[in-house]
């Protein structure tokens, strides 16, 4: 059994850095209003991205190479893209994560400390546990942290059950207004997560080797399809929450991240009792730290490593200037859109999703290159679903593009 959990890291870091918002925010909010109806965008959103995050780990361990020093290999272009892109969105999705795990801190301690005070001890712990624990501490704590997240989410969702007095509705649900489309697009751009997070997939796994030296092919797969079963199964359980709890309510989300989180808290503890206080606050609250520690980690050492192959030469400790970057940054918005939460949340989502057919052919084309071992290169299936799953965001970023008038 210690043997398995060591095996495990870079799938279980890539869980926890999916595992947030699309799933405690948008999966609850997509079972509060829709029921299960939205359950087929789920399993056709992770199904059409499964192959490009798995694109990430695997030319990793084929290569013994991030995917950024590919795409500097396909052209140096590509990389410069890359970097503007993630500069445009790491301080917003940064700061939409931290405002909830913020949120959810204060309301869990009876709003003793406020939203504010909380976003900086969670910014300034991450910070430390990182820089001095490096990806060693990040490996370990976030196997805890999972686990966890995991047990008290799947409880939550049991007893949500068993208080469920309503028929089960199966019925599924094409939206069709304007509100309800850009809430289905918001809800896919982050479901499971953001395809730039293959970036970060590659990273970890090389450092996973570096720590461990055990990262062969066999067990960087598993350790993928591991982490990637795990947020199918945890969006699953937080729209059948949002279904069981809150869908017969009338209660309308708050853009506040502190007023939300309680809201959400109180939802969840006056359906199953005060007692059900810890399961739901520990769900909730490590769902939203796992994130935020993970993406605090990953956008700086991927930030690190663009400028490093951009500008061909070591950057000494450039891993710790980013790491104060993204924090100055996120607290600098945070203060200035503390009361739009919602709205943060729906332009990193969507910008998520727009950029994903990047990331989709990026990917593809670099796994299906001369660049990868022939051996690892996709199989037939592989290449037809990858295919499919970039005409599947074209289209619906198409779509989208297409529609944006009416939303303005």
């Amino acid at each position: 059994m210690f043997n398995f959990f060591k095996k495990l890291g870079p799938g279980v870091l890539f869980a926890g850095a999916a595992i947030g918002v699309s799933h405690l925010v948008q999966s609850t909010k997509a079972g509060a209003d829709f029921g299960i109806g939205l359950i087929w965008a789920l399993l056709l959103v992770n199904l059409f991205k499964f192959p490009f995050f798995q694109y990430g780990p695997k030319y990793a361990s084929a290569t013994g190479e991030s995917l950024l020093e590919g795409y500097k290999k396909l052209g140096t272009s590509i990389l410069h893209f890359y970097l503007l892109i993630s500069l445009t969105t790491m301080f917003t999705i940064q700061t939409a994560v931290t405002i909830v795990t913020a949120g959810i801190a204060s309301s869990l301690t009876n709003n003793v400390i406020s939203v504010e005070l909380w976003t900086i001890i969670i910014l300034i712990v991450c910070s430390v546990l990182l820089y001095f624990g490096k990806y060693k501490m990040l490996d370990k704590m976030i196997k805890i942290i999972i686990f966890i997240l995991a047990l008290s989410t799947f409880l939550a969702t049991f007893l949500a059950f068993n208080n469920f007095s309503h028929g089960f509705n199966l019925s599924q649900v094409l939206p069709k207004n304007n509100i309800e489309i850009a809430f289905l697009i918001a809800f896919m751009g982050w479901m499971p997560a953001p395809l730039d997070i293959s970036v970060w997939h590659s990273i970890w796994t090389i450092e996973k080797k570096k720590s461990d030296g055990i990262q062969d092919m066999k067990t960087t797969l598993f350790d993928f399809n591991i982490g990637y079963l795990g947020t199918i199964a945890l969006g699953i359980s937080f729209m059948l929450l949002g279904y069981f709890v809150m869908n017969s309510s009338n209660l309308s989300f708050s853009s506040s991240a502190s007023t939300f989180a309680n809201q959400l808290i109180e939802m969840y503890t006056s359906s199953f009792g005060s007692w059900a206080y810890i399961i739901i606050g520990l769900a909730t609250f490590t769902t939203m730290f796992s994130t935020t520690i993970t993406t605090l980690d990953a956008s700086p050492r991927a930030m690190h490593k663009a400028t490093e192959l951009i500008f061909n030469k070591k950057i000494n400790n450039g891993y710790l200037y980013w790491l104060f970057f993204l924090v100055v940054g996120t607290i600098t918005i945070f203060f200035n859109f503390n009361s739009e939460m919602g709205t943060l949340v729906k332009v990193a989502t969507i910008v998520s999703f727009i950029t994903a057919p990047f990331y989709a052919i990026i990917n593809y084309t670099l796994i299906s290159s001369n660049y990868t071992p022939k051996k690892y290169r996709p199989s037939k299936i592989m290449h037809i679903l990858s295919i499919v799953g970039i005409f599947f965001l074209l289209g619906f970023g198409i779509w989208y593009l297409s529609t944006l008038k009416l939303f303005i």
